[in-house]
């Protein structure tokens, strides 16, 4: 019998942390798990990010009352990810916002990546009760939207492909922050497993082209200084090429997922083996990893049969 995947051991709650990293620039974090950005303005709030559950999104609102009353306005999704998204409904707000990509991509494969995410984090998706259904964005953009939070703007741009094809990013000029989903990461590993590898670095380029001063990242601590960003921007991308590197060569030569699975742990363990959700991702980064290699564009679409059966496919 197959063992199971890291994450559904994984029971403990984390210790959260709020920390701002701009004038009223906030980064809800909680030691790996999913954070969540908050942007108050002159006369509203935007949420960056939602949480897995109403239950997780009802924490981060308590943190956002502790520092303003101002209504949320705006709920921004980075991407379709189920721990990203089927918390929005918490928040109350009036518009929620993604890319167009990311819309097609609820359409096309929410429900079944629900399923998925469902299966891999139980403890993301205790209270899942009160989740109403699919997070639908009700505005969309294909590259860029500005909004004004009062006077405070707030620019959301599709910079390119990198975590999945819908990916966005929100940038705070007036403070020099972006909200980056999980594009990037600290002391966290990358999830790849609906990522473009081939892409992911010119995006990266993208937002240090914008000289960040502090990034709210997909998971792990806020970072705060350039020095800090510019460290975080090249620890993901290292864990990126480090991943698709090895099972690329694997690929190539004809070898088996297995084989590429192997390749890729004896590059990566010694760098990120201690990295939060490392074991968790691995198996689903190898896997496509080695499919783009082979010239799969488009990731294949994750349920939580296929999950078994990579898993089990692995250990065989």
């Amino acid at each position: 019998m197959a063992k199971a995947f890291a994450s559904q051991g994984d029971m403990a709650e984390k210790k959260i942390s709020f920390t701002e990293i701009g004038r009223d620039l906030w980064a809800f974090t909680a030691e790996g798990d999913p954070n969540t950005g908050v942007i108050i303005g002159d006369d509203c709030v935007m949420v960056v990010d939602a949480q897995a559950t109403p239950r997780l999104a009802h924490k981060v609102v308590e943190k956002i009352r502790n520092v303003t009353d101002k209504p949320i306005r705006y709920v921004v999704l980075s991407h379709y990810h189920a721990v990203r998204v089927l918390g929005a409904s918490a928040y109350g707000a009036e518009q929620i916002i993604a890319s167009e990509k990311c819309r097609a991509m609820v359409h096309e494969r929410g429900q079944e990546d629900w399923d998925s995410e469902f299966a891999r984090f139980p403890r993301l998706f205790q209270g899942h009760e009160s989740i109403p259904g699919l997070t639908w964005p009700t505005m969309t953009f294909a590259t860029k939207m500005t909004l004004y939070l009062g006077n405070r703007r707030v620019d959301l741009m599709h910079l390119g492909r990198a975590h999945t094809a819908g990916d966005i990013v929100a940038w705070v000029p007036d403070e020099g922050v972006m909200f980056t989903g999980d594009i990037v990461e600290y002391h966290s590993a990358c999830y790849c497993g609906d990522g473009h590898f081939a892409d992911w670095g010119r995006t990266l380029d993208a937002i240090k082209a914008f000289d960040p001063r502090a990034i709210a990242p997909g998971r792990g601590d806020a970072l705060v200084g350039r020095e800090m960003v510019s460290a975080a921007i090249e620890s993901t991308r290292d864990f990126v090429a480090s991943t698709y590197r090895p099972a690329a060569a694997v690929a190539a030569r004809g070898g088996s997922l297995k084989e590429a699975f192997a390749a890729v742990r004896a590059d990566c363990d010694p760098k990120f083996g201690s990295f939060a959700i490392y074991e968790h991702c691995l198996p689903f980064n190898v896997a496509r990893a080695y499919d783009e290699a082979l010239g799969m564009d488009t990731p294949r679409i994750w349920t939580a049969e296929r999950d078994k059966e990579m898993w089990e496919a692995l250990q065989g």
